[in-house]
């Protein structure tokens, strides 16, 4: 496999065949990550990319599921995400899913009748970042797109046919909009109504504008509880007709998965238990990124 620089991908597709089709982010401007600090976005040649294809035919056979990394493929032009996406079906006949990271900007530039071609092609499943659903916050740490856009894109990917996941962030908005920022993402989240959602403890990263915040005294980091009452918030106020709220990941201190809306009152009760001393948190050791 051709990888270069730093490979992201879910924590659900950490068993897939990870192809590299991009490198890098098409925005590279929030303020909170770092994961692509000094590396310009570019797309992969179809050759490169054809050969990791081929490599996986012969050496990928146990794994059911493709990833298309980087920070965000979907921006790849259509016709050649096409292209790849008919190699992966022919080349992998025995993969299940195909799944991508998406953002409000490229999905702007692809039509329902594009996502619906990805869809028929074999893409499954689109990760998109929401962090908050405030946009002040989304200001703030430089999003780039409004809540607004968000939900008319999120909206445009479940209209395809395509499952979409969707990422927020406990603490990303400081603790003067805290709650605010825990309200808004639940609307963001009930009206889009994905079907997977993911929550993160925000982590500060070395040499981020965000981390020089904190350094600076500008940004407070939320203590343990406050990110428990946060999540807290954020799914009492998030309403899906079907779908998984998920608060397992590494970063996180009370770690969640839950079915909504049937297990929505079961799991309030279980942070309340959390945030009563009943049930120990994380400790700061164990939490990673």
């Amino acid at each position: 496999m051709h990888y270069e620089g730093t490979i992201i991908r879910p924590p659900s597709e950490a068993n897939s065949i990870l192809i590299q089709a991009t490198v890098g982010c098409s925005h590279n401007k929030c303020t909170f990550c770092g994961t692509y600090t000094g590396e310009r976005f570019r797309i992969k040649p179809d050759s490169i990319i054809m050969e990791d294809i081929a490599f996986a035919a012969d050496y990928c056979r146990r794994q059911r599921r493709v990833f298309i990394c980087d920070g965000d493929a979907l921006i790849i032009p259509q016709k050649r995400l096409l292209n790849i996406l008919a190699e992966i079906k022919n080349q992998l006949p025995w993969v299940t899913r195909v799944g991508i990271y998406a953002n409000a900007k490229s999905l702007k530039m692809k039509t329902l009748d594009d996502l619906k071609a990805l869809k028929d092609h074999g893409l499954g499943i689109a990760y998109m970042g929401l962090e908050s659903g405030d946009d002040e916050t989304l200001q703030k740490i430089n999003k780039g797109s409004t809540a607004d856009e968000m939900i008319r894109m999120g909206k445009k990917v479940k209209a395809a046919g395509i499952k979409l996941s969707i990422t927020v962030i406990l603490g990303i908005a400081g603790r003067k909009r805290s709650a605010i920022h825990a309200e808004e993402t639940g609307r963001v989240l009930s009206t889009i109504d994905p079907d997977y959602v993911g929550a993160l403890s925000l982590m500060l990263i070395p040499g981020t504008p965000m981390d020089a915040q904190y350094q600076a005294g500008q940004f407070p980091l939320l203590e343990p509880d406050e990110m428990l009452a946060e999540l807290r918030t954020i799914i009492a106020h998030t309403h899906l007709s079907r779908g998984l709220f998920h608060a397992n990941h590494a970063s996180n201190y009370l770690p969640i998965k839950a079915k909504l809306p049937k297990e929505k009152d079961m799991t309030l009760k279980l942070i309340d238990q959390a945030l009563a001393g009943k049930i120990a948190l994380k400790p700061e050791w164990l939490r990673a990124l």
